[in-house]
């Protein structure tokens, strides 16, 4: 598995965006912005990519800052930045937006996130979606609440506790490691990710995987998902916008498949048309790499084909 191209895209934010291409084969019918998640990095998604090119799909993936190949003089690994992250976050998401645009004027963009990708890319929607043909929102949950309220005032008390911007202490174990510990029967903390032991593995063995994000970066990802929690950001979306919602019945991170269901009603509530949200059976948190992944490329084509008109 392999990108055809691997690129630096500078960013008006000052990052240099490590950016994975991978060109449609033969006519191309639409371009996929994919969006990762916390603590992994873009070059995962190489299957998927090679999926989608004989589909008729280029893909571009880029590295967020703070994660994977992807420098910026106030993002080392595991730290957005150090003000305003978020919105560095999607300003970059931006500027590969805008290379899109330059380089396939005449092809629609659909825009994909999976997990904290899934707030990054609704947060963009929420400012651009005049931008996006269609949008795929993975394995995400935007119910917090007042649990993320709780969140944000556990991480302003490490911020002043710990004197600086140092990888939280507390969030990992009410995130990452709770739901690993929640999984029946568990080898590792990480097999809430999937069932599939071979990619659980990778991901432990990869150094640019698994790490403690900072206080700041989990503020950050805090805030998207409460903004994505908020109906009145949803204002200066049409309504007509094909949105695709996807996750897990076992991903803890999505609160068993209830983020999904969740976020399609408070949706349709507000008057989108177009919603198709699935939650698979057994199905844990990366479901790209889960065991019934090749089910759920396929079902994400059939999805895209669609919105298409074909």
């Amino acid at each position: 598995m392999s990108f055809s191209q691997q690129r630096v895209v500078r960013s008006p934010t000052g990052a240099d965006l490590n950016l994975f291409v991978r060109q449609a084969d033969g006519r191309p019918r639409a371009v996929v912005q994919i969006n990762h998640g916390l603590a992994e990095h873009a070059a995962r998604y190489a299957r998927f990519a090679d999926f989608l090119g004989p589909r008729g799909y280029h893909v571009y993936v880029h590295d967020h800052r703070g994660h994977g190949a992807t420098k910026a003089p106030d993002a080392p690994l595991g730290k957005f930045a150090d003000r305003d992250g978020a919105a560095k976050v999607i300003a970059d998401v931006g500027a590969v937006h805008d290379l899109i645009a330059r380089e396939q004027p005449n092809l629609p963009v659909i825009l994909f996130g999976h997990s904290m990708g899934a707030s990054v890319a609704l947060n963009f929607l929420l400012r651009h979606s005049p931008r996006v043909h269609a949008a795929a929102i993975w394995n995400c949950d935007f119910s917090q609440g007042l649990l993320g309220q709780l969140a944000l005032g556990i991480l302003g008390w490490e911020r002043m506790r710990l004197g600086s911007d140092l990888p939280s202490r507390l969030l990992p174990k009410l995130t990452f490691q709770a739901w690993g510990k929640a999984v029946p029967n568990h080898h590792t903390l990480f097999d809430w990710l999937s069932r599939d032991e071979a990619e659980v593995a990778k991901y432990i063995a990869d150094p640019l995987c698994g790490w403690d994000a900072s206080v700041s970066m989990w503020r950050d990802v805090v805030g998207m998902a409460l903004n994505g929690g908020r109906d009145t950001g949803f204002a200066d979306i049409r309504r007509d916008l094909p949105v695709g919602i996807v996750g897990g019945e076992k991903d803890p991170a999505s609160d068993y498949g209830k983020g999904i269901t969740h976020l399609a009603n408070r949706m349709r509530k507000m008057g989108f048309s177009n919603l198709i949200p699935k939650v698979y059976a057994d199905t844990r948190h990366e479901s790209l790499n889960e065991v019934n992944r090749d089910i759920i490329m396929d079902d994400f084509v059939a999805w895209a084909d669609g919105v298409l008109g074909s």
